[in-house]
């Protein structure tokens, strides 16, 4: 397994997610992946609740449900990315969103305007045509990318991608 990684970054609703899954479905072809999306604001619902697995994470222990297709951990507690990686097995990529000040190649996504506090922690910038980027100064060490080009920003990730294990 490759065990290479990449982020994604931005403002709420500029397109991350959308951006993830057409990467995901094109990687996918031909590697195993692992996603990590993050919560900031900690208002994700795993659950249903009243179901007994959202009975048992109600406790606030470490919960694990195991079915024949799959395994999920209903964790509260804080894990490291190192930890996260470790539980996740093997992979080819690993696609996170979010965590910005996680040491990985990143790619900041932008609709209608840029937000010059990720240039600091973007590798590439993944825009649409909403963006005047003439607008801005961005530096010369900052890939520009297409939003609406899935197979251009899969190139970038398959030349910039981080070893993770």
């Amino acid at each position: 397994m490759k065990s290479l990684a990449v982020a994604f970054t931005g403002p709420s609703n500029s397109g991350k997610t959308t951006l993830i899954l057409k990467v995901a479905n094109i990687l996918k072809q031909n590697n195993h992946l692992a996603i990590i999306k993050n919560d900031p604001s900690d208002k994700a619902i795993f659950d249903v609740e009243g179901k007994d697995s959202w009975k048992f994470s109600q406790t606030g222990a470490e919960v694990v449900i195991t079915s024949p297709t799959r395994t999920t951990l209903f964790s509260q507690q804080t894990k490291s990315l190192d930890d996260i990686i470790a539980m996740l097995g093997e992979f080819d990529f690993l696609l996170v969103e979010g965590l910005k000040t996680l040491p990985l190649p990143r790619i900041a996504i932008f609709r209608n305007k840029l937000d010059e506090n990720y240039f600091d922690c973007s590798d590439a910038i993944a825009v649409d045509n909403t963006v005047c980027l003439e607008d801005y100064n961005i530096p010369n060490t900052i890939a520009m990318l297409d939003l609406n080009n899935p197979e251009q920003i899969v190139a970038w990730i398959l030349k910039n991608a981080k070893k993770v294990k």
